[in-house]
């Protein structure tokens, strides 16, 4: 599967580069972040990607209502990128923009109590950019990407993963998973300077359970990878109603592909 990012909507008075890279793949080997979970916070349910699709080694509890908060402040959003279109090519995952920027400070707070199963960074122009991948217990999995400035504590763990390469977008597992609070700040600043200033970070948000509605269809599920278009969701849904509100009233971040989402209605 090819995922090629950034995003590369941009304002008019903006430009960037080529800016194409691979997919979202796992490393081989995963490294060790040093992190030691306490047993009283580790999570009793853990979900692992298999030859047979997503596997929890437990019974997992129920999800919370909401499932999730915004992972960053609406105020300052001024379009949404859906998950579950062609934008380039297929993005199974959505986003947000901020095209009143000056400056790519935007603080980035994880949206739910989770766990990080892996991550990874790469450069896009030589400029780096982070990715994580984080699982509820519940069997959700929600994605941050192109983040360009992380906290301490996130910062230590890609420092554990292979030097960044540029367009190579690949991500190491974790191991140990690494425990993350609702709320707790993961990101500073976002999206990439090299260019053009072009603010914004993906979202996406994935049921891990069950395939989705999409994927039912044939043609569908022959020319989307199974390991997230097939699972992935419209997170609109799994947010605070004032929140969905808000995003849902927002204009759409690319201007070919619009509204039109395979998960969205």
């Amino acid at each position: 599967m090819l995922d090629k990012d950034p995003e590369t909507v941009t304002p008019a008075n903006q430009s960037t580069g080529t800016q194409t890279n691979q997919a979202y793949t796992n490393q081989t080997q995963p490294v060790n972040t040093g992190y030691t979970n306490d047993a009283s916070t580790a999570s009793a349910v853990q979900w692992q990607n298999t030859q047979n699709g997503w596997v929890a080694t437990g019974t997992p509890p129920a999800c919370p209502t909401p499932l999730f908060a915004s992972p960053v402040e609406l105020t300052d959003v001024t379009a949404i990128l859906y998950p579950g279109q062609t934008r380039g090519e297929y993005k199974p995952h959505g986003g947000f923009r901020f095209d009143n920027a000056t400056t790519t400070a935007v603080s980035i707070t994880a949206p739910a109590d989770a766990e990080i199963v892996r991550g990874g960074r790469y450069l896009i122009n030589g400029e780096v950019q982070y990715t994580f991948d984080f699982i509820m217990p519940c069997g959700m999995m929600y994605r941050l990407g192109h983040l360009l400035v992380l906290t301490p504590k996130f910062q230590a763990i890609v420092d554990t993963f292979p030097a960044a390469q540029e367009m190579d977008s690949r991500t190491t597992n974790v191991n140990p998973y690494v425990n993350v609070t609702a709320g707790e700040e993961i990101a500073t600043a976002v999206g990439v300077t090299k260019g053009g200033l072009n603010v914004f970070f993906d979202f996406g948000v994935y049921d891990l359970t069950k395939k989705n509605a999409a994927s039912q269809n044939a043609s569908y599920a022959a020319s989307h990878d199974l390991e997230l278009a097939q699972h992935a969701v419209c997170w609109f849904d799994y947010l605070p109603a004032a929140d969905e509100t808000r995003i849902r009233s927002l204009p759409a971040g690319d201007p070919t592909a619009g509204k039109t989402s395979d998960y969205c209605l």
